[in-house]
């Protein structure tokens, strides 16, 4: 009897093993069927509405896969020309800051420190690798479409990922029921509870956070259009994405935004006029859109976020980003009911009943 405990023990852990390396093996082929897999997630609450009011399960699925499909396709319509033109206008603004540096800031401090070779190496190396840094999108487009292997790939992942959305949302109730059935009947309650929990807080957060993000991308590129920034989408779109983690996006997006704004107009107005800007976007986003779309019920601490997106990033690249938030709410679950566990336990209820009676007055020290 007592080995049963090891043994399983020995089980979990080969199989949370097994797993990290069939992750590491599958890496080249997992991104569009997690990819799908998120997307069928995120669709699925929509499905079941549509069924709440009679539509059958397919005809659900058609109308969400469709909503999706248009959306998708609208996006991509719209936004990747500005975002080829405004790639290519911040390749020229960052030439002009390169070139802003060199004849400036690096004379400056040569007049202050002395001449020496490290400054000159430095003015090199930052005019040759901050005057590239815009054109990485369209080196990395050449280099794609100048490989048909490449392109091939790329045309096959674009295809199976609607694929894949499509199939598992329409069976997506289906797959859970099934995976709930093969639990262990002992088992069973705890797990669909945890499970439950990790469904409430990664509904919330990717959910809601996706749509905050959204809207701060639009707040924040709106707004610095009408200041009249030339890189707005750009700066918008960075400062929206980097909202996953509160108060990044502010961060970032100020910044980037401020030194954008002025070597565009050297007015210490305009710099006014962005800070406005990020300010009603940090005020919309705490005063009415995490409330609103996200809630309360979020619980992952910001640090775990970064860490888990960058742990996710360095173990299996893109893979690993889209499995780091799923595995740290897991995780994060996991402790909850180890922290609940603990705090029942004779130990911890042994240690609280000695340090009461250790810190406790007696008898005769209340009465005197």
């Amino acid at each position: 009897m007592s080995d049963q405990p090891s043994a399983r023990l020995l089980l979990i852990a080969g199989a949370v093993v097994g797993g990290v390396v069939l992750i590491h093996l599958l890496q080249p082929i997992l991104a569009p069927f997690l990819v799908g897999a998120l997307l069928a997630y995120l669709g699925d609450p929509l499905v079941d509405r549509l069924e709440d009011r009679g539509l059958g399960r397919t005809t659900s699925v058609c109308l969400v896969f469709l909503g999706l499909t248009l959306l998708a396709v609208i996006a991509l319509l719209i936004a990747l020309p500005l975002l080829i033109d405004q790639f290519q206008l911040l390749s020229v603004r960052l030439q002009s800051l390169v070139q802003w540096l060199q004849g400036n800031v690096l004379p400056e401090l040569k007049a202050r420190l002395g001449d020496s070779a490290s400054l000159s190496q430095a003015g090199q190396a930052l005019g040759k690798n901050i005057g590239t840094a815009g054109d990485v999108i369209m080196r990395l487009w050449s280099r794609i479409t100048g490989s048909s292997l490449a392109i091939l790939g790329w045309i096959s992942t674009l295809v199976l990922i609607p694929v894949v959305t499509f199939y598992l949302l329409r069976d997506w109730d289906i797959l859970v029921a099934k995976i709930r059935d093969l639990l262990p009947r002992r088992i069973e309650g705890r797990a669909s509870l945890i499970a439950k929990e990790c469904d409430e807080i990664l509904g919330a957060f990717i959910r809601g956070q996706l749509l905050v993000m959204t809207a701060l991308a639009v707040i924040y590129t709106l707004g610095l259009w009408a200041v009249g920034l030339e890189l707005a989408l750009v700066l918008g779109l960075v400062a929206g994405l980097a909202s996953i983690v509160p108060y990044m996006g502010f961060v970032v997006g100020i910044v980037a935004a401020v030194i954008a704004a002025w070597f565009q107009f050297q007015d210490i107005w305009v710099l006014v006029q962005v800070g406005v800007v990020f300010g009603v976007g940090q005020m919309l986003e705490g005063m009415v859109l995490t409330p609103l779309l996200v809630g309360d019920r979020i619980g992952l601490h910001p640090v775990a976020v970064i860490f888990a997106l960058l742990a996710g990033g360095q173990l299996f690249g893109f893979v690993g980003v889209l499995l780091g938030l799923p595995a740290a709410a897991v995780i994060m679950v996991m402790l909850r009911h180890v922290h609940s566990s603990y705090l029942g336990s004779d130990f911890y209820g042994a240690v609280v009943e000695s340090g009461q009676e250790s810190d406790a007055p007696s008898t005769e020290d209340r009465t005197s």
